[in-house]
This record gives structure tokens, sequence and C-alpha cells, in this order.
């Protein structure tokens, strides 16, 4: 649960203050083109209606979610052409690499050997074969929908922090988590964040689908406990919801909180004891299980 909590705090609260850097929105372009359009989405190995293997592909990341072995989750860092197959690299210590293109089966994937040199691509190693399936097997999305559905939420999350546009990060969360359409976010669009986060780091870590149950299902009453937290502490006016600009109040007044010249210093060590107090609060919950 901490995990989870920490994240959402980074998500939520940092997301929402803008990146200025250019080199973060540089990186941002270098990749706006990802995965081609045409191979993402869900695909599957073996049978449609109780298949061995998913694979999901969005615009910067692979998905691999298999009957037995762990799960698999690339998110690349760079995606370019190499002899008809479009290769992705992954970040990671290993910089793990991924090639994918369109067969007259549906789609073909590759994992190089990590010693193959790029202009060696694709190698001599078979490919896999994926294909689609006319909808995705019910057990399949009542455990992987939430899931699928952040990261590529989380996605348009970095693309819109990386404009440094005063107000784009907090804006995005609202559109990517507002699944009523109000504009706002209630506790429970702001706990589907969290499962879907659970879901995320779990597949990220090499989950099986035994474990990412398990951690979806810890997401669940965790999410809703972070969501109402949130609500309580960010809701200013008082609707049980939250707004963009409420996620983003202190982050866009930033710059403009100046202070002022009058008035004279107050004593501050009273202070102390009433921080430590709120601290001592806050890594409780953090680190509540």
């Amino acid at each position: 649960m901490t995990k989870l909590h920490a994240w959402l705090a980074a998500a939520l609260l940092g997301l929402a203050t803008p990146l200025a850097t250019g080199a973060a929105h540089a990186q941002g372009q270098a990749q706006e083109a990802g995965v081609p359009q045409a191979l993402r989405g869900a695909w599957y190995a073996g049978d449609c209606g109780d298949p061995a293997a998913m694979l999901v592909l969005t615009g910067r990341a692979a998905a691999q979610i298999d009957a037995e072995a762990p799960a698999r989750l690339l998110r690349f860092r760079e995606l370019r052409t190499v002899s008809g197959w479009t290769l992705g690299t992954a970040v990671g210590a290993e910089a793990p690499r991924l090639l994918l293109r369109s067969a007259a089966e549906g789609l073909e994937t590759l994992e190089p050997d990590a010693k193959l040199r790029d202009d060696r691509l694709p190698g001599d190693a078979s490919p896999a074969i994926w294909r689609r399936c006319p909808a995705t097997p019910p057990a399949l999305a009542a455990l992987h929908g939430e899931g699928v559905a952040f990261l590529a939420a989380l996605e348009h999350l970095e693309a819109a922090c990386a404009t440094g546009a005063p107000g784009a990060c907090a804006t995005a969360i609202v559109e990517q988590g507002d699944v009523s359409g109000d504009g706002k976010l209630s506790p429970a669009e702001l706990a589907r964040l969290v499962r879907g986060a659970a879901w995320v780091l779990a597949a990220q870590e090499g989950a099986t689908q035994d474990v990412l149950l398990g951690a979806v299902g810890a997401g669940t009453l965790g999410g809703l406990l972070a969501g109402r937290l949130l609500v309580e502490s960010m809701d200013y006016d008082g609707d049980g919801r939250l707004s963009a600009a409420e996620l983003g109040q202190d982050a866009a007044a930033f710059a403009r909180a100046t202070g002022t010249a009058a008035g004279q210093p107050l004593r501050t060590q009273g202070l102390t004891e009433g921080a430590g107090m709120l601290r001592a609060l806050i890594d409780g919950l953090m680190n509540s299980r």
C-alpha cells in the first residue's frame, strides 16, 4: 500500500505541477509517433476463447500477460524503424528491446538477444505470432481492463506535463480520470486510478496473474481510502469532488506567491510540535496496510 499511496501523491500532485524543462518537451516530441496506430490495442496468442497470452500495445508501451509466466511491461524510451520492423527500446538498466511488425496472421514480435547489435536485427530467431479477437475474454477484461486503461492514460498525462503549459497536468488528470464526464474527480474515480496504478506497478515488477489479481484487489480498498482522503484534503469548494483548479491550486499560484513587505515576522517555535504531529499522521497513512 505504501507504493500505491506514494505513486498517487506523485501522479496527482507532482504531475499537477508544470514541467517546464526543454529536455522533457523535446523528448516528448521525439517519441510522438510511437507504436504504429494499426498495431496498437490487444493481441492474443492461441484460441480467442481461452488465449494462452495477451499482448497490449499502447503508444509507448507493451504489456504481455501470460497464463503461466510472469507479466512483462516495457515502456519505450525510443521507437524507430529497422529493416521493416518497429524497434522499441525500453527504459531499464538492460534497455530491453522489442521488434514489432504487421503480418498476414496479424502481428509478429521478436525480443532480440541483449548481445545482438541493432545493425544485425532482426536476427535468426523465430517471431511470436499474435492475432486480433472479436472481443476480449470476460475474465481478462475484468482483471486487466482498468490497468490497461490506466497505462494508456499515463501516457496522456506524461505528454500533457511535458508541454510545460500552466495547469496542463491538472487538466489532463481530470480528463483522464473523469468517467462520469462532469469535469471533476469523485472518490470512486480516484480509486479507479489507484487500482490502475496497482496493476501497472505489479506488471512492471513481473507479477503472475494471481499476483496481479491480488494487487488489484488490495488496491480496491486502498484506492477508495486514498480517493476519499484526497477529496477531503483538497476539496476546497466542498462539493465532494476534485476539479483541475483544486488539483493545481498551489502549483498554479506558486509564481504569484510573492508575499508582502508589511507586518513583522511571527514567532514560529510553537508551530514545530503541530507540524511534527501532522507529519506523523501523514506518515501513518502512507504506511498503513
